[in-house]
């Protein structure tokens, strides 16, 4: 069967194609690049947990190197410290890494995959789709025809697969405009992010942000209006200095890495999928205003259409399933984009509160740190309660500490082979996860507990699934009492929880969660090109 067109070799592009070879599915990257990513290190990126340990399955080896996990976070108003919160073991702190570094760590993996092929010098300028697959034209010293039997885009901002495909990129100008820098300084708060509303020193802005990067190096964003004058590299050094000083009393020696400026927008397109063809990253929206991650929601895609491609490749898959990326994933992003742009006017004022939401009254710096730590509307992992794979209300299900359609928590597991593992290391195989939750486990011979109670009817109940799925069994789940069995989705988020075994409830879940059998590759579906 022919491999899967990735179109664009940025990080959401390798993360894709090494999480389709994860799970058996061969795929071709066109890069219309060189191969190599020029080091910019005041272009970064900020991971959440989910996608930071998404990062690490992918073999991503650079995160432990070159990303540094903060220690803390501070939020300070003109003179006074607002806000001090501590993260770690019970806070879990965002990653920041060079992007350059983080996408170096992917191509890495793939050097070591025979299921991933990247072909340099690329450019996508043609396609065409039928019902088993896509056919595209590139050009560049090696013009050809490539056919895969999906496309997915992650060419960027500007996407050609996504202007081939016709589709409609609408959304707002110039939400925000940063000054950035990178640094390598000594400052008042090693290891923790700071960010700075009001400061008190002349030329200071409305805001600035420290967050600490690996081996001393720091990166400064100063917000800007929006349509302002440019900034010119001295007048960059001359905000950067004043800063400094502000901040240490005088300032201190540095050595400046990279500068920059950047402007933030908000897009969302209107379609993700068209036939075989999809769309990821940047390619499908864009975000970044009061600290939003446009990079974490492209890996977030990457997860959740991963899986699905690979059914479709390896079984066929139902028309469900392969719609429900774009209304799961689609919706998420919108919701985001809306919490953003709530947010602004309560945030930045000027144009007064022309509406509200959820959480608004918490105040300004909790919206803030929402947005820069990954919590609330702003930041916090996505869940699918309203998703097309979502089943039907069985009368066994229970309620567990997660709500259906929600990323399970990374509880210790056992395997079939006995070994004690962490459940999220099981994800991105293309399998389904069954979890029992069985106390006292731990302390059993395995040989005894595998023959024992409801795990004969459940092993039974698993293997006769629609899916591929794996039994695992846990000491505890929070929430869930003893024998309660959970249905967990390849990318994590929960299907359905059950109290005791009931295969007929399990097999019906199941089989929501795979979107129903196969649908027959007929024809091309009309709002295919």
């Amino acid at each position: 069967m022919d491999p899967v067109i990735v179109a664009g070799a940025g990080p959401v592009g390798l993360a894709l194609s090494l999480a389709l070879a994860a799970q058996g599915v061969p795929s071709v990257v066109l890069d219309e690049g060189t191969g190599t990513d020029d080091p910019r290190p005041a272009r970064t990126a900020i991971l959440r947990p989910d996608t930071a340990a998404l990062m690490a399955r992918l073999g991503c080896t650079t995160l432990g190197d070159e990303g540094a996990h903060w220690i803390g976070w501070r939020l300070m108003r003109r003179k006074q410290l607002m806000r001090e919160l501590p993260l770690g073991e019970d806070a879990p702190a965002p990653l920041h890494i060079p992007q350059h570094a983080l996408s170096r760590g992917l191509r890495s993996a793939i050097a070591g995959q025979e299921l991933v092929r990247v072909v340099t010098g690329n450019r996508l300028d043609s396609l065409e789709q039928d019902a088993r697959g896509v056919t595209v034209h590139t050009r560049g010293p090696g013009a050809t025809w490539w056919r895969g039997s999906h496309l997915v885009g992650c060419d960027g901002a500007r996407s050609t697969v996504r202007k081939l495909l016709g589709i409609r990129f609408p959304g707002r100008t110039a939400v925000e405009r940063h000054a950035v820098a990178a640094l390598r300084a000594e400052l008042p708060w090693p290891g923790e992010a700071l960010l700075h509303r009001q400061p008190p020193w002349s030329g200071g802005g409305e805001e600035v942000s420290a967050r600490p990067l690996a081996d001393g190096v720091w990166r400064l964003d100063w917000l800007l209006p929006s349509r302002g004058e440019l900034v010119t590299p001295d007048a960059l050094v001359t905000r950067l200095r004043d800063t400094l000083a502000g901040w240490c009393g005088e300032t201190p020696p540095y050595e400046l890495l990279d500068t920059g400026v950047y402007t933030l927008h908000h897009r969302l397109a209107r379609r993700w999928r068209a036939g075989r063809a999809f769309l990821a990253g940047d390619a499908a929206h864009l975000l970044g205003a009061v600290g939003t991650q446009g990079l974490d929601e492209g890996l977030r895609d990457v997860g959740n259409l991963a899986w699905k491609i690979a059914e479709d490749w390896h079984h066929g898959a139902s028309e469900t399933l392969l719609d429900s990326y774009q209304a799961e994933r689609r919706t998420a992003v919108a919701a985001r984009l809306r919490a953003a742009d709530q947010s602004l006017p309560i945030l930045r004022g000027g144009g007064g509160l022309r509406t509200y939401m959820p959480g608004a009254t918490r105040g300004h710096d909790t919206l803030l740190a929402d947005g820069h730590l990954g919590h609330g509307p702003l930041g916090a992992p996505p869940a699918y309660p309203h998703s097309p794979l979502a089943p039907p209300r069985a009368e066994a299900q229970t309620a567990v500490g997660t709500p259906p359609g929600a990323p399970v928590e990374d509880v210790r597991v056992t395997a079939p082979d006995g070994t004690t593992v962490r459940l999220g290391d099981r994800l991105g195989r293309g399998l389904h996860l069954v979890v029992l939750v069985a106390p006292g486990t731990g302390v059993w011979d395995r040989r005894h507990w595998l023959t024992a109670g409801v795990m004969p009817r459940l092993a039974a109940a698993v293997t006769a699934l629609p899916v591929r799925a794996e039994l695992l069994v846990t000491e505890a789940y929070p929430g869930a009492s003893a024998h309660s069995v959970l249905l967990v989705r390849p990318d994590g988020h929960l299907v359905a929880a059950f109290g005791g075994v009931r295969p007929a409830d399990l097999y019906a879940a199941a089989d929501a969660a795979r979107g129903g059998s196969p649908s027959a590759p007929s024809e091309v579906r009309a709002d295919a090109p």
